[in-house]
């Protein structure tokens, strides 16, 4: 999958934020850790649930 040069985030990051709030933990002090903000950490959580087509969505 292609990285956007100015994604804060990799995959994997994406999937460790996302399993850490699914694991019952705060968005909020997940996304704080990651460095985003609480709806990116909700929008990336929502798109980890639907599965690696909904992950690599290309750059904006």
């Amino acid at each position: 999958m292609n990285v956007c040069k100015n994604a804060r985030l990799t995959p994997s990051r994406l999937a460790l934020m996302a399993e850490r709030i699914d694991q019952g933990g705060s968005a909020k002090v997940a996304a704080q850790a990651a460095g985003v903000s609480t709806m990116t950490a909700h929008k990336w959580r929502r798109r980890h649930r639907l599965g690696p087509k909904a992950v690599s969505a290309p750059c904006a």
